[in-house]
């Protein structure tokens, strides 16, 4: 199966988001926790949120998740796979 570039473009910016939204927790403290709270500012807020860290790692993670999404779809991959109430996946020639 060929993919197309729009087609992996679209794929890729799927993953992307959803890394994005597991990664963005990790490491977050709370002003509060921090013990230093900005005036105007919610205590829940973070005290440091490193979100060009966390972006970074964000594109890394979805790179690798694309490459495996990339594999499954393009080597057939999912064809062996025998579950009953799956649809049939026929075989890459």
């Amino acid at each position: 199966m060929q993919i197309s570039f729009i087609f992996g473009l679209a794929i890729y910016g799927i993953i992307w988001f959803l890394t994005l939204f597991m990664v963005l927790p990790w490491g977050v403290v709370s002003q509060q926790e921090h013990g230093e709270v900005q005036p105007g500012s919610s205590e829940s807020a973070p005290a440091r949120p490193r979100i060009w860290l966390k972006l970074m790692i964000t594109t890394g993670l979805s790179i690798v998740f694309f490459l495996l999404v990339y594999w499954l779809l393009t080597t057939g991959a999912l064809a062996n796979i025998n579950v009953p109430f799956f649809p049939e996946i026929p075989a890459r020639n």
